[in-house]
């Protein structure tokens, strides 16, 4: 079970009950590919590109726009989580929160030629395996976390068009 929390904090990209849907879905896919059976929780924002420039370089010292941000609440290491009591909230397992800007979403499914859906999706994913403690530093963590995106989004046929 997923509580999912979303806050719409832009307002360049129409986010409807579609967009919605299709986070709630892959977040559902990627933790059940990963095989997390506790009930979670996201917090998951949608940003503009001046705000997610704005996170980037208060929070990493990075002063350029991104397309994605993951703030992990967990102790974890490529999937294997040490879960304490202090986890967890009115049951729930927090796993962390999720930034992503709708415009870079937008200018990156058109550069890549694919869906505005299929990039809201695999950013998604993405986030939510660094929530797990995935990265992709070196090559060969790297090559596992593209593995497992394009496990979980071919599951939900969000492939490259």
């Amino acid at each position: 079970m997923l509580r999912l929390y979303i806050d719409n904090n832009q307002d360049k990209i129409n986010v409807d009950k579609d967009l919605e849907k299709l986070v709630d879905t892959v977040i559902k896919k990627a933790l059940e590919y990963e095989g997390v059976n506790e009930k979670c929780e996201v917090n998951l924002m949608f940003v503009d590109n001046d705000e997610i420039k704005e996170i980037n370089s208060e929070q990493r010292n990075i002063d350029n726009v991104t397309d994605v941000l993951s703030f992990p609440m967990l102790d974890a290491k490529n999937g294997e989580i040490k879960v304490s009591e202090s986890d967890f909230f009115e049951g729930y397992l927090v796993l962390g929160d999720i930034v992503i800007s709708l415009e870079r979403a937008k200018e990156q499914a058109e550069e890549f030629g694919h869906s505005f859906f299929r990039e809201v999706g695999f950013l998604t994913c993405h986030s939510i395996l660094h929530l797990l403690g995935y990265d992709h530093m070196e090559d060969d963590d790297r090559m596992i976390m593209r593995k497992k995106e394009e496990d979980v989004l071919s599951l939900l046929e969000l492939t490259r068009e």
